[in-house]
């Protein structure tokens, strides 16, 4: 690889560190193409991306950057789980390392902050941003729900009454 496609591959890779706040890293070996595609489907699916990464490259664009403390953690068959959502890369990762045993989560960071393996398990198991966001507006709405429904009881027991007594004569 020439020097100028390794300077635009470590530019991307910065780029992708910079756009996202969740990295999961993993080591790869022995993942066939067609493992390595569903893979890739399944975080693009759940907003998510999934690389394999050259490690002294990776390192580089890591300099500077809010993830520069995984520097370490870059070692052997190498690749990247990362997103936006803080949840969605480690929730398929571990999802698929627990499914195929070629794929092993190294580590990972959220944020500025550095994640064990069981750190990043721990992450998989809450549910998502959306889901969350889904479970707040069904507690905000809940209470107007209620609210229609005591003050429709009376009027629709009183309607049972007359409609008892229409029915009695």
């Amino acid at each position: 690889m020439d020097r100028s496609k390794k300077e635009a591959l470590v530019a991307e890779l910065r780029q992708t560190f910079d756009e996202n706040e969740l990295v999961v890293v993993t080591h790869q070996s022995g993942l066939t193409v067609a493992q390595a595609s569903d893979l890739r489907r399944k975080m693009r699916d759940a907003g998510a991306r999934f690389k394999v990464t050259k490690n002294r490259l990776a390192r580089i664009a890591l300099k500077g950057s809010k993830f520069e403390h995984l520097s370490d953690v870059f070692t052997g068959p190498t690749a990247i789980a990362v997103s936006l959502d803080p949840v969605a890369a480690a929730k398929v990762a571990v999802e698929y390392a627990n499914k195929n045993e070629k794929l092993i989560i190294v580590g990972g960071a959220l944020g500025d902050k550095s994640l064990s393996v069981a750190d990043v398990k721990a992450l998989a198991t809450l549910p998502s941003l959306d889901a969350l966001r889904a479970k707040i507006i069904g507690l905000l709405q809940a209470p107007a729900g209620k609210l229609v429904g005591v003050t429709q009881a009376p009027a629709a027991q009183l309607a049972r009454v007359f409609g008892a007594y229409a029915a009695k004569e």
